[in-house]
């Protein structure tokens, strides 16, 4: 009730928030659209999407100095309870649930160290950076590990 459809409009130049969740689809979110944010007072911009940020989008972050989570780090939390459920499933042992939101959180916790470890710079953290230096790090191991 009391609710309209703006023909055209995305909903981020709509709102005043704090926090934005783009969740919807790729390239959801372009340059305008952080201009229009930032103009309602948002700080913090969390990919709940594959990449709904367009990159000129991430540079108008960047240039504003938004927080800015990148997918890859924020999107984990499913890849890792997929995880764990296939453990789970693969040795037909359920877990409790609490011992399970200890281990996501314990996984959420880790992935956020390494982003702000390896993406720390000049005293700012830049998440895509840290998201992707540690990402490489995992692989670099992985294929070190395989002698290749």
């Amino acid at each position: 009730a009391g609710r309209r459809f703006h023909e055209g409009l995305k909903p981020w130049s709509l709102v005043s928030c704090g926090i934005a969740l783009p969740c919807a689809t790729q390239n959801e979110v372009d340059e305008n659209d952080v201009q229009a944010l930032v103009n309602g007072g948002c700080r913090l911009i969390a990919e709940g999407a594959n990449m709904p940020l367009t990159a000129a989008a991430q540079r108008a972050v960047d240039h504003a100095g938004l927080s800015y989570a990148p997918g890859k780090a924020s999107n984990a939390g499913g890849v890792a309870m997929s995880g764990l459920e296939m453990m789970q499933n693969a040795q037909n042992r359920p877990l409790p649930r609490a011992l399970l939101h200890d281990d996501l959180r314990q996984i959420m916790c880790n992935i956020h160290d390494k982003c702000v470890a390896e993406g720390e710079v000049d005293g700012r953290v830049d998440y895509v950076r840290g998201a992707n230096v540690a990402g490489y790090r995992v692989l670099a191991d992985a294929i070190c590990a395989l002698g290749i």
